[in-house]
């Protein structure tokens, strides 16, 4: 017997999309535990169980059923999201308060999935950020040029007590091989730059020595590789991600045509920092996002323009988490304005 129309059925879901991300995540997650150790591991899990934990009270509060609401995973896209952006071995109360108020705040004092003007996994580390600089930029140096490398025992000790075995805080460990305490490249490049070095100085640093900077390309290359991924499932579209790094490509190459002294190179911009992960996993959030294509394209773009402008001029190394929320607040003045012309109608 023949069915009736239409033959073709949806087949992603709420659930099945997430599911998605989650894997997609999974090569960038890796690349960041191979060189930063195991408090990238410890806050992934911290930061997912509070997220979940979090999305069935609130949703229990609220009187809706928390099994088929937990069952989306939206929440525990969330949870990875901040437990990726976190520094590894920051205090174990940073990821529970940066991921509570992620999903109660900026998630459900909104209404739930799909009401929420902001992305809540960028709140909830704004939050942070501000709240708690120096435990959100303290970064451990990749192992491979640490001076002293942190194993499994001391990494749990450090995460849950903020001090190890023998007695070693944090401090101990952010050395590199140069000695020099540090938290990102981007930050090395942004203090030097601001006590007068210029950036081929700087690039004498071991941190920043190799293609690019040590470690933080290759975690950008693996978040790249999932975003490719996303692409090629139809998960995610094109027109934000490509928006966002053609934007940093050509604002940051303008600034450095202009002074490359003083400027941070294209390269570098695009393979530092969140700037994959920003541009495929975050800025894509489909709920805070531009919804139309020209839209989205001008969207990706803004966040691309700023976060350039913001890790040159502003006063925190790593702009991605800004620059999103900006143009979320933005986003529904871009819709307005790029609607696309209804078939069939003339302009007024």
């Amino acid at each position: 017997m023949l069915k009736s129309s239409p033959f073709n059925q949806a087949s992603n879901s709420v659930t099945q999309l997430m599911l998605q991300v989650i894997l997609a995540t999974l090569p960038g997650a890796l690349i960041m535990f191979y060189f930063f150790g195991w408090g990238v591991l410890f806050n992934l899990l911290t930061c997912s169980l509070v997220a979940m934990a979090s999305e069935a009270a609130i949703l229990k509060l609220r009187g809706r059923d928390f099994k088929s609401g937990l069952s989306d995973y939206s929440a525990l896209v969330t949870g990875i999201l901040i437990g990726l952006a976190l520094p590894p071995l920051a205090p174990w109360w940073v990821a529970v308060i940066g991921t509570f108020f992620a999903i109660t705040f900026a998630k459900h004092v909104y209404g739930g999935l799909g009401y929420n003007p902001f992305n809540p996994a960028m709140v909830g580390y704004v939050l942070l950020l501000i709240s708690f600089p120096v435990a959100m930029t303290s970064w451990l140096p990749p192992q491979n040029i640490a001076t002293n490398a942190v194993n499994f025992l001391d990494s749990l000790n450090l995460f849950l007590f903020e001090i190890d075995s023998q007695g070693n805080k944090l401090n101990f460990y952010l050395q590199n091989a140069d000695g020099f305490t540090m938290a990102t490249p981007l930050d090395e490049l942004k203090t030097g730059l601001s006590m007068g070095f210029t950036t081929a100085e700087l690039q004498d640093k071991l941190i920043l020595t190799g293609w690019v900077n040590q470690g933080w390309q290759w975690v950008n290359i693996a978040f790249l590789v999932g975003g490719l991924y996303l692409l090629t499932r139809k998960v995610i579209h094109w027109y934000i991600p490509v928006g966002m790094l053609g934007a940093i490509f050509l604002t940051s190459g303008l600034l450095t045509w202009i002074d490359p002294d003083l400027h941070i190179s294209p390269m570098t911009h695009l393979f530092s920092g969140a700037t994959m992960l920003g541009a495929f996993f975050i800025a894509t959030d489909p709920v805070s996002a531009a919804t139309t294509p020209k839209g989205r394209i001008i969207f990706g773009a803004g966040i691309g323009f700023l976060v350039v402008i913001i890790r040159n001029f502003g006063g925190y190394p790593d702009a991605v988490a800004f620059a999103v929320l900006l143009l979320n607040m933005a986003a529904p003045l871009i819709d307005h304005f790029t609607q696309p012309k209804v078939y069939g109608t003339r302009d007024a």
